[in-house]
Order: C-alpha cells, then sequence, then structure tokens
C-alpha cells in the first residue's frame, strides 16, 4: 500500500502520469506542441513532461477540417523524440485547414490526445533562404538566385516569379562598408572593385503579402583582375520624334559597339535567360559611341539594355544594364481641340488628335484618356473632366459669357502620370439666352407701335409750325375791299403770309395812317373777339359796323 501509494505521488510530482490501481492505464499527455513550416517543410514538436519514464513513444494524426477521417501522419508515428518531421504527407491544397493530434504510448498504454488549433499551412509557412550561384568579373559579380523550396515546391508554386531579393555584400576585410541591393533571380551587382574578395548573403521577400524570409549563408568570391578591354559606361536612350538614341560613353577609340535587350519579364523568372538578349536593329559593330534605331521595332512594355566593346585584342564584358521604359521614352503630342456654342447655357467640346500624333502608333500601343480643363474667362474657377472620350458637353453655363477651354492626353492607367502638354487655349461665348430673345421681341413690336404713333405726332406739329410761321397769304374780305388797287395789294401779300386786321385812323383827308395788329385767329374767331374784349372792340368789329362808320366819317371830315 505504502509502495502504491509512492508511486502514486511520484507520478504527481512528475506531473502527468495517472496510475489508476483499478484499470492499470497509463496516461501521458505531450505539452505545448508547436508547428513549424519553412518551405515545404513540416516540423512539429511538442515538450514532455515524462522525461523519466522510459519507452514513451509519441505519434500523430492528421485530417482536413471537415472530414471525418483522421489519417497517420507520416514521419510522425512511434517518434521516440519531442519533434518530427511530415514533409513527407502529400498535400493537394496549403489553403485548406488541418487538424493535428499527438499522444503519448508506453506500452499498451495510451495518453489522451492533445488536439493542436487548426491551421493553414501557407499562412504559417516561412520563407526559408535561397540557393545562390556566384561568377565574378572585374568590376561585377554575377548572382544567379533559386527561389526558396524545391522545384517542385507546392508552398510557393504560384509565388516563385514573385519573389524579391535583397543582397547585404560588403568588403571581406571589412563588413562595417556594407551595402544593400534589391536584385532579381539573374542579375549583376556592379560598382565594384577589382581583385577584391566579397561576401555576401541573400533573403527572399514577398512585398505584397508582407512576407520575409531568412537569409542565406554567406558566400564569398574574388573579382578578377582589370580587364584589358574596358566595359562601357554611363548608358543613356533619349526619344526623338520617330526614333531612338542610344548613347554611351567609350574611353578609346578604334572600337566597336554591340547593344543589345531583353524584355523585363524575363528578369523575374527564375533561370538563366541569356538566350533572350536580342540584337537592336542598327546597333550592331558600330563605331561610334551611339545608334539610332526606329521606335517601331519596339513595343509597349520595359527593357534591360547592354552594350559592349570589341578591339583588337578581345571584347570586353557586358556594360551596366540600363532600364528603358518605353512609356517613359513616349512622345505624346498635345490633342486639338474645338469648342462650339450649342445653346444658351451649354457648350460642345471636341477633342481630337494631332498631326504629329496621327502619324506614330502611340495611340495603338497605349489607350489614351483625356483631361479637359474648363472655366469663365473672368474667372480662376476650374472645371476638370477626366473621361476617356473625345466629345464634352458643358453645361449649365451664363448666356453670352466667354468660357475658354484646354485639354492633354494621358495615358490611361499609368502610374507615372504619362502625358502630353497641354493644347492652346481655345475660348467661345454662349449664345444669349432666353431673356435677351424676349426683350428684342418687347422692343422690336414697341418699335412698330411707336412708328404711328410717332409720325401722327410729327405730322401735328409740323401743322402747328406751319400754322404760326406759314399763314395762309389772303387777306380779310373787310380790308381787301379796301385796297384794290394791284400795287398796294401785291406790297400787303408779299410782306408776310400771317392773316392780319388792317384798321384805318384818319387824321386829315389827305393823310392816312396804317395800323396793323397781328392776329393768328381765323375769320370765326375775330367775331368771338369782337364780342368778348373790351379792348380790342375799338378796333376790332364786324365788317359790316366798320364799314359804315367809316363811311359816316368821311362825311363829318368832309364837312370840317
Amino acid at each position: 500500500m505504502l509502495a502504491l501509494l509512492g508511486a502514486t505521488t511520484l507520478m504527481l510530482v512528475a506531473g502527468r502520469w495517472v496510475l489508476p490501481g483499478a484499470s492499470g492505464e497509463a496516461n501521458l499527455k505531450p505539452e505545448n506542441v508547436e508547428i513549424h513550416i519553412i518551405d515545404d517543410n513540416f516540423f512539429l514538436k511538442w515538450n514532455s513532461s515524462s522525461e523519466s519514464v522510459k519507452n514513451v513513444t509519441f505519434s500523430a494524426d492528421y485530417q482536413i477540417l471537415g472530414m471525418d477521417n483522421w489519417k497517420k501522419l507520416s514521419g510522425c508515428q512511434h517518434i521516440t523524440s519531442t519533434k518530427c518531421n511530415f514533409s513527407s504527407v502529400e498535400l493537394e491544397n496549403v489553403f485548406e485547414k488541418i487538424e493535428l493530434r499527438i499522444r503519448a504510448e508506453e506500452g499498451n498504454n495510451t495518453s489522451t490526445w492533445y488536439e493542436v488549433e487548426p491551421f493553414v499551412p501557407f499562412l504559417e509557412a516561412q520563407i526559408g533562404p535561397p540557393d545562390v550561384h556566384l561568377e565574378a568579373e572585374d568590376k561585377a559579380i554575377i548572382l544567379s538566385i533559386s527561389p526558396p523550396g524545391t522545384k517542385d515546391s507546392i508552398m510557393w508554386a504560384m509565388d516563385r516569379s514573385s519573389f524579391r531579393y535583397s543582397v547585404v555584400i560588403w568588403k571581406n576585410s571589412s563588413s562595417l562598408e556594407e551595402r544593400t541591393e534589391t536584385v532579381y533571380p539573374e542579375d549583376k551587382i556592379y560598382k565594384l572593385s577589382p581583385e577584391i574578395t566579397y561576401c555576401l548573403k541573400v533573403k527572399a521577400e514577398l512585398r505584397l503579402q508582407s512576407r520575409v524570409g531568412c537569409y542565406s549563408p554567406v558566400y564569398c568570391i574574388n573579382t578578377t583582375e582589370r580587364h584589358k578591354v574596358p566595359s562601357p559606361e554611363n548608358i543613356q536612350i533619349n526619344a526623338d520624334n520617330q526614333i531612338y538614341v542610344l548613347k554611351w560613353d567609350y574611353p578609346y577609340e578604334n572600337a566597336t559597339f554591340q547593344a543589345q535587350w531583353l524584355r523585363a519579364f524575363f528578369k523575374k523568372i527564375p533561370g538563366n535567360h541569356s538566350d533572350k538578349w536580342k540584337q537592336i536593329p542598327n546597333c550592331e559593330n558600330v563605331t561610334s559611341t551611339y545608334c539610332v534605331f526606329p521606335r517601331e521595332v519596339s513595343s509597349r512594355g520595359i527593357y534591360y539594355v547592354r552594350v559592349r566593346a570589341s578591339n583588337g585584342n578581345g571584347t570586353s564584358f557586358w556594360s551596366e544594364e540600363k532600364e528603358f521604359n518605353i512609356e517613359m521614352k513616349t512622345i505624346i503630342f498635345p490633342p486639338v481641340i474645338s469648342v462650339k456654342s450649342v445653346t444658351d447655357d451649354s457648350l460642345h467640346v471636341s477633342v481630337g488628335a494631332s498631326e504629329e500624333s496621327e502619324n506614330m502608333s502611340v495611340n495603338q500601343l497605349y489607350p489614351l484618356i483625356y483631361e479637359v480643363i474648363f472655366w469663365e474667362n473672368t474667372s480662376n474657377a476650374e472645371r476638370k473632366v477626366l473621361e476617356k472620350r473625345t466629345n464634352f458637353i458643358f453645361p449649365d453655363l451664363k448666356p453670352l459669357t466667354v468660357y475658354c477651354v484646354k485639354a492633354r492626353a494621358l495615358i490611361e492607367n499609368d502610374r507615372r502620370n504619362k502625358g502630353s502638354s497641354f493644347s492652346d487655349t481655345v475660348c467661345e461665348k454662349t449664345k444669349p439666352g432666353n431673356t435677351s430673345k424676349t426683350w428684342l421681341i418687347v422692343g422690336t413690336c414697341t418699335a412698330l407701335f411707336s412708328i404711328p404713333v410717332v409720325i401722327y405726332v410729327v405730322s401735328v406739329f409740323l401743322r402747328c409750325v406751319k400754322y404760326v410761321f406759314f399763314p395762309s397769304s389772303k387777306p380779310p374780305s373787310s380790308v381787301d375791299e379796301y385796297f384794290s388797287d394791284q400795287p398796294l395789294r401785291n406790297l400787303l401779300l408779299s410782306t408776310s403770309e400771317e392773316q392780319t386786321e388792317r384798321c384805318f385812323i384818319i387824321e386829315n383827308a389827305s393823310v392816312i395812317t396804317e395800323i396793323e395788329e397781328t392776329d393768328e385767329i381765323d375769320e370765326v374767331h375775330k367775331k368771338y373777339s369782337s364780342q368778348t374784349s373790351q379792348d380790342s372792340g375799338n378796333y376790332s368789329n364786324e365788317d359790316e359796323n366798320s364799314g359804315s362808320k367809316i363811311s359816316e366819317e368821311f362825311p363829318q371830315q368832309d364837312s370840317v
């Protein structure tokens, strides 16, 4: 009994063994189980609390989440250590969740299962170190990098061409002078010195997934002695209308040059692509430090260009590779725009290709979009439109207002916003609005109705003027009979055309004084004046009374 109690106490101190006296079963459960995945290598680690117990083994099973059939985990059956490698398990899909369980075994006794939380292998996987092969030149080191994992890796099968590699390089004599560069699987590290030992290490990255691998082992290599034929330097490419001009520097004369280019996407694919470099037209065996080749020989994309020199002593190494982006070198000419007033509140803007761009293939290689800027001529507030179409309508404008437009062409979906300069500014005035038309109609109608009124007023005015300044020349009948003599009658008629009434005061028989009193009223009005005016009545009376008085006074004068 004491022995049994002591044994039981010992197991409790050990922590995991439970040995019931009735059943005799042993229960030993693993602890702190961890999964480590590096590339296509799967490892399972755990801790055991029964190190003092001998003959304990461990076994693990797995299954795809959602399935009911547990399978034995190959490589992890009856393991005596606390680590196993189950890389040999052929997983069809590394993106599916997997469940693991592990237990301890001692003879016929087994512990309960320790179940690992389900996991996705791809998400748990770490990027391992890449394999690196080095080759030396006098001023460069050629790198050949194999992606992490095996050639038939299922973990990185979809990402092999997406890896980017970071290289840390330093002189072996001084680790303080480190420099870091980002390289492709097949690449060069330039700007080195001849006959120097350089060491480097490389790690792989998946930048879109923000995943960084671990560094490779350190590799060291010696650069060669200075080559007899130096390589060309300072490679430049310029665009000039329909041609490209490739230039470089070279210190010696009497050399010929050869230029090649490679499509950039080959750089991302692991492997040797030396056979993919192609000769640039018109750039083979040239004796000058430049060559010219037409635009049409290149299609859309990014290229790498390299040049080497040859003379009687041999051929140089290839120059430093220069990236050549067709999009960046493409010349896009500004468009031609026309503006037309459609209505009183809108303008129609048409954008067309210039004559220069019609002769080039840029519109066929790159789909263009147009940026149109529109503003009122007296204002700095601009409206911007960015569309692929070439016809624009700007509504809600002011009538009889000048608006200005300019436009430029851009390469669609270009991250660098490559485009042309702006076109010439074109201005146009909108048509009159409905208010102006209304006023025009009202003014026309008013003018039509005013013309008869004006004509009537003018005619009345002319009649008044004629009546005042140009009266009738015929004298009253009361005076006319006393001036029967033709000379005197003509004299009176020629002096004035006003109607006058003539009165005579006879002082003596031989003298007659004529008094004229101007009267602008007609014969009917003279009668009215004789009845209403006391003052004028002494001179203006009816014809008969005047005649009788005169005839009465003449005898009186005679008698005197």
